[in-house]
């Protein structure tokens, strides 16, 4: 992993632990910093590896709609 994902990820825990609160607010911030985290998780497990430097352009075309 990047260090700078694993320090990203570290932030999002510390800040899960400090709104320990039990308000409204807390817990809608707890909540989506949660689902940042295992959605943080997830891309970083799907993320193919590459055995050469050779982009396939159909498999970029796909991704690249996901995002469009």
């Amino acid at each position: 992993m990047p260090p700078t994902y694993v320090l990203a990820r570290d932030h999002l825990q510390r800040a899960v632990t400090i709104l320990q609160g039990g308000d409204s607010q807390s817990r809608q911030l707890r909540y989506i910093i949660e689902r940042t985290i295992s959605l943080m998780d997830e891309a970083q497990t799907e993320a193919p590896r590459r055995e050469s430097n050779v982009l396939d352009l159909t498999s970029f075309r796909e991704r690249r709609a996901l995002y469009e």
